[in-house]
């Protein structure tokens, strides 16, 4: 299955309703970073929870996600657009705990105590940053206590990464949920108990139900349409030209310090594991054209 968002609103306009797939994706991050089951799993649920905020934006806004806790995996950073691309890292890959009441333990990988820090370029004048205290470490509760805190947007969100004993994503996806005034509280009480109870996005996805099929459970007799389809994949805007401006901001000295004692450099991105590797010759050339 690709994977791709699809994203509904109810007719009298109060509901808005996202819900996608994204194990090919979160496959993808896994073997660029080389995380371990745990940090896979925290990883996926980060760029997963950034494509469902990404898919209220316009295709040319972006839509960054910094967590930072006191647990060993340090942070998660995760960029998303309104194209559908999405990219993101975690600070300790090789991070494995044993599972917490028979689920992966990502709570107890990125800790409790911490920030979640949203920041939205909508290509107005300023960047939009908010920042809220984590409210568990399990990902989906801290972006929906985001959309409460920050931006008074009252939301469900569910995200959900399988990982097997090899590794291998078998299932990543999610949904999100938001209230837009004048809200029903009768309906949002229907639509909460009906997430309450339904499975969870993984074991849906892999009894072989489409995002259509999750939005359907989940908005049922509500009438609603869907607005938008939008294919998502890991995607990087890295490029040898973008890392060859960010050697020459580091200045002449600097780099003359680099080439010193070696004959080449390599230089990779964080975010998806691309490396570009400039020669002596190549590096000479740069502050050549500073003067």
């Amino acid at each position: 299955m690709e994977d791709y968002m699809v994203k509904a609103i109810t007719e009298s306009k109060d509901i808005i309703a996202v819900a996608c797939v994204t194990t090919n994706l979160v496959n993808d991050a896994r073997g660029r970073h080389g995380t371990y089951p745990t940090a896979t799993a925290a990883l996926g649920r980060a760029l997963t929870g950034a494509e469902l905020m990404a898919s209220l934006l316009d295709p040319d806004q972006r839509v960054a996600l910094k967590f930072q806790g006191d647990g060993p995996l340090k942070k998660i950073l995760v960029e998303a657009d309104g194209t559908g691309a999405v990219r993101g890292y975690v600070g300790v890959p090789e991070v494995n705990l044993p599972p917490k009441n028979g689920k992966i333990d990502v709570s107890g990988a990125l800790g409790s105590n911490g920030y979640l820090t949203v920041s939205k370029d909508l290509r107005v004048k300023d960047v939009y940053t908010g920042v809220v205290r984590l409210h568990s470490g399990e990902i989906a509760s801290d972006i929906a206590y985001y959309f409460s805190e920050s931006e008074q947007i009252p939301s469900a969100v569910g995200l959900g990464v399988f990982v097997e004993r090899d590794g291998e994503v078998s299932a990543a996806g999610g949904f999100l949920v938001q209230s837009l005034p004048p809200s029903d509280d009768e309906r949002i009480d229907a639509i909460v108990s009906r997430i309450e109870h339904m499975d969870s996005v993984t074991a849906q996805l892999r009894d072989g139900r489409l995002p259509e099929d999750i939005l359907e459970l989940i908005l049922q007799d509500i009438p609603h349409y869907i607005i938008e389809n939008r294919q998502l994949a890991f995607r990087c805007s890295c490029s040898r030209e973008r890392t060859e401006q960010a050697v020459i901001a580091l200045g002449a000295e600097e780099i003359r310090n680099i080439i010193s004692d070696r004959e080449s450099v390599d230089i990779s991105c964080q975010f998806c594991g691309a490396v570009h590797t400039f020669s002596r010759e190549e590096l000479k050339r740069l502050i050549e054209e500073q003067h």
